[in-house]
């Protein structure tokens, strides 16, 4: 299975966080799976970083480095497809990198591990 983590996952991923439901553990865990991080997640982290609604023990640019890294994920660029298809997404969420990352998991064929249900209402495989 191809995955792309949601940035909430990710960061729970990252810290071992019990939040993580446990299919998601396991998935992310599994060596036949391929586990993808978006540059939208980057952007994201970096921006709630800055504006100070996310701490971290290093800055953003090292962080999602070296956690991306370190769990083994994949980076995954956000490209003109995925730009171009969210005016075909329903307007559940108005969250760009939320509807980007959605964009993503659709245009390139991915599950999305995400525990939000208002993205898992979009027309996206989901896993949690």
């Amino acid at each position: 299975m191809r995955l792309l983590l949601d940035t909430c996952t990710f960061l729970w991923l990252a810290t071992d966080d019990s939040t993580l439901s446990n299919a998601a553990r396991e998935s992310c865990a599994d060596p036949a799976n391929t586990v993808y991080l978006s540059a939208l997640s980057a952007w994201e982290i970096a921006i709630k970083h800055r504006l100070g609604r996310l701490r971290l023990p290093v800055p953003p640019h090292v962080y999602v480095a070296s956690r991306r890294k370190w769990l083994g994920l994949e980076p995954l660029a956000f490209d003109e497809d995925c730009a171009a298809h969210d005016a075909r997404l329903p307007p559940y969420r108005s969250d760009p990198f939320d509807r980007g990352l959605v964009a993503q998991a659709i245009v390139h064929g991915l599950t999305l591990v995400t525990p939000d249900p208002q993205i898992q209402a979009y027309p996206a495989l989901t896993l949690w």
